[in-house]
């Protein structure tokens, strides 16, 4: 079979916390987090169906079209993705509400005729997205929706430049040590008005403040919104229906 080496930006996602809820709602959860992410690589700029998507079962992995620039996969995409899931877990029931962690990484890989994908750069995006240090992230802040670790090649290419909508001081280094990957990698939970956070100890949620809402989530960086109640146009964000196949493309 012929295959050619290619440089691609990668993207991988996986549900947290997928085990136990049962066919029905990981069912459902699967068609939800299909939709969210082709409407947020839509925005971005990436066209979903040149894609080469992989199901990993509780989540996937999108390897991006050749030539896509690795800032398309943070900008607008990561606090778009987060939004939409943020905007669906405030109507959803506890057994579909959805936490992603993400990995995001970028190199050369050999891309078969019928969209097969392997190499060394798919290995390091599977440690990163499995790391202790984005479990971790989740597990200290439960109102999380997200958590992106990205490697350090990924960070000095896309994020160091702070192009419009990255901010590299919402990163933090961090170490990374699963199998046979050992190494530096930039740790990134979005913050909950849709701007860069800087990530650290998790923050005191239990403010008199009022609530926020999905329209909050996706405002640009540097604003704040601040609605106390999801009412009328309050969540801007909604998920057609449709039967939505996360598996994708091979």
């Amino acid at each position: 079979m012929e295959e050619v080496r290619e440089y691609r930006a990668l993207f991988a996602v996986d549900i947290v916390g997928s085990s136990g809820r049962g066919d029905v709602a990981l069912g459902q959860i699967r068609q939800v987090l299909s939709a969210a992410l082709h409407a947020s690589f839509t925005r971005g700029g990436v066209d979903w169906d040149d894609c080469l998507r992989h199901d990993l079962g509780d989540g996937m992995r999108v390897v991006a079209p050749a030539g896509t620039p690795e800032t398309s996969l943070i900008h607008p995409l990561v606090h778009e993705l987060t939004a939409r899931l943020r905007a669906h877990n405030l109507l959803a029931g506890k057994p579909t509400r959805i936490r992603l962690r993400m990995a995001l990484h970028a190199g050369s890989v050999q891309v078969g005729r019928d969209g097969t994908v392997s190499g060394r750069p798919l290995e390091v995006l599977a440690r990163l997205l499995d790391a202790e240090p984005v479990r971790a992230a989740l597990a200290q802040d439960p109102e999380a929706t997200t958590a992106l670790l990205a490697s350090e090649h990924f960070h000095e290419t896309a994020v160091c430049e702070g192009r419009p909508g990255i901010e590299p001081a919402a990163f933090r280094r961090v170490d990374v040590r699963e199998k046979e990957f050992a190494g530096s990698a930039w740790l990134h939970v979005p913050a909950y008005g849709g701007g860069p956070q800087a990530t650290g100890p998790a923050p005191d949620r239990t403010s008199s403040a009022p609530d926020r809402t999905a329209s909050d989530v996706d405002a640009p960086a540097g604003n704040t919104k601040v609605i106390s109640k999801a009412s009328g146009h309050g969540v801007i964000y909604a998920l057609g229906n449709g039967t939505m196949n996360i598996g994708g493309k091979q």
